[in-house]
């Protein structure tokens, strides 16, 4: 399958016929499902004068697609499950946290700092400090690079961090000519003054300000940008339906085999318990081709079946020093070791920051992508996805865009995204990172592997990469 892959993307524009061959392969020869091997061995990416920094557990209550079961809560009910979840698992003491950090996009106003309402309804310390970071899909790496700051500063030696996004219920505001005027009406003081202002209104002032997943910058949506981005590298709507496909049937074979094992149970006030994400849909190619095109019409390829779709959920990590973690009497799961941040064009490479990321995490840790034994990446849309393999493995992109002499190649399909990505299991915006860091750990320690590498595309423009490192068995 990687020779396929490898073979597929040197040459521009790819034919589909790598992604069919791949998800024939990918079910009978991949390693994922077999039984747990011991990991090879490799240098580890530890430095001398600083701290190691490790992962003792990751949780996340289940992704559940948007108006379904969560659809009554609050964004702090999901992120104090998750703590909750984590706490239980771990049976860490709250008072031995000494920080908690989490991330969301699309924030609620009445717990604007969601990290510090959800830790306080988790029942930690009024003392404990708690606040809430922002970079669109990437909020929950920020987070916990927050809290490997703090660690490795001397600051902290226990650090929570994760990311909470509710869909289902996102803030709708009056138009601003109305807020303007019950801003004013406010601090009107006779009723003559109200009386004139509210004479002012106009029926266009009723009008909502209705949220959108678009860019500031360029009034644009990340399915438009996916759509171009698509085009720009050649990806047909079948390549795409065939990776989302990929996506679906792997994640439901590694929930059926209880791989997913960050996921902790959610007893929902006044419903059931939710023990499972709702959003994994293997479907059929046939089925799949008949939907229309959900943004560039009628001649797009991005659709509902190859997008992630609208999630809510919630996800908690929680992070030590080592030397804290081995005092407690943690068998830790890794290292979080080296990360980077990039920035690139909004408008024509918004969804391409693996590639940018991936070659200069790699660098900074001194390693080469074949050292790489597991990939997880975040899966926007399928046409992101394809498109980031394709400029990863495209000297002439490297060249053109990226200021550098060579392209980084691309990963092999064996090591990449095997248990399912956000296509499949769901992509609560400011939850994802935190995922994808504890599934790369899983997948390490399952395969007999020592390094990871995670990365996320995000709004703005942006991407995330950090490489992960197995924790000696």
């Amino acid at each position: 399958m990687s020779s396929m892959l490898s073979s597929a993307l040197r040459n521009l524009p790819v034919s589909s016929a790598w992604a069919a061959g791949a998800l024939a392969r990918s079910f009978s020869c991949s390693s994922q499902f077999q039984a747990s091997v011991q990991p090879k061995t490799k240098k580890t990416l530890g430095k001398t004068g600083v701290k190691n920094v490790v992962v003792v557990e990751g949780v996340r209550i289940p992704f559940l697609q948007s108006g379904t079961s969560y659809a009554d809560l609050m964004p702090h009910d999901l992120a104090r499950a998750a703590l909750q979840g984590l706490l239980t698992r771990t049976s860490v003491p709250r008072d031995v946290v000494d920080y908690i950090v989490y991330g969301t996009v699309i924030q609620e106003v009445k717990t604007s700092n969601v990290a510090r309402e959800a830790a306080l309804g988790a029942g930690f310390s009024n003392k404990t400090p708690a606040h809430t970071v922002t970079m669109a899909c990437i909020s929950s790496n920020q987070a916990m690079t927050t809290g490997v700051g703090l660690i490795a500063a001397g600051q902290c030696d226990v650090v929570v961090a994760g990311g909470v996004e509710l869909m289902s219920d996102v803030p709708i505001r009056h138009s601003r000519k109305m807020r303007k005027t019950m801003l004013t009406l406010n601090r009107a003081k006779t009723l003559g003054q109200k009386l004139s202002l509210i004479s002012k209104i106009r029926p266009d002032y009723f009008a909502p300000e209705l949220p959108a997943v678009a860019e500031f910058s360029t009034s644009e949506t990340m399915g438009h940008s996916a759509d171009r981005l698509a085009a720009a590298f050649g990806i047909s709507r079948l390549e795409q339906d065939e990776y989302a496909l990929r996506s679906h049937t792997l994640a439901k074979k590694a929930q059926e085999q209880g791989l997913l094992q960050d996921v902790v149970p959610f007893k929902v006030p006044g419903k059931d318990t939710v023990t499972k994400d709702n959003g994994i849909r293997p479907s059929s190619m046939e089925q799949m081709g008949k939907l229309k095109p959900a943004f560039v019409k009628p001649y797009g390829t991005v659709t509902a079946a190859n997008s992630s779709f609208l999630t809510d959920g919630a996800s908690a990590m929680l992070i030590m020093s080592e030397e804290k973690a081995l005092a407690m009497g943690y068998k830790p799961k890794a290292y979080l070791r080296d990360f980077v941040y990039v920035s690139q064009d909004p408008k024509d490479q918004l969804l391409l920051g693996p590639t940018y990321a991936t070659p200069k995490v790699l660098e900074k840790a001194g390693l080469s992508l074949s050292d790489i034994d597991v990939f997880e990446f975040h899966e926007a849309f399928a046409g992101q996805i394809l498109a980031n393999l394709k400029a990863m493995d495209s000297d002439w992109f490297a060249q053109n865009y990226m200021g550098r002499k060579a392209k980084v190649g691309a990963p092999s399909l064996d090591k990449f995204n095997t248990w399912g990505g956000s296509l499949s299991l769901g992509h609560p915006f400011g939850a994802t990172g935190c995922r994808l860091v504890i599934t790369a750990a899983h997948r390490l320690k399952k395969e007999g592997g020592q390094y990871g590498l995670v990365a996320a595309c995000a709004a703005g423009g942006q991407g995330h990469a950090m490489i992960v490192e197995l924790y000696p068995q």
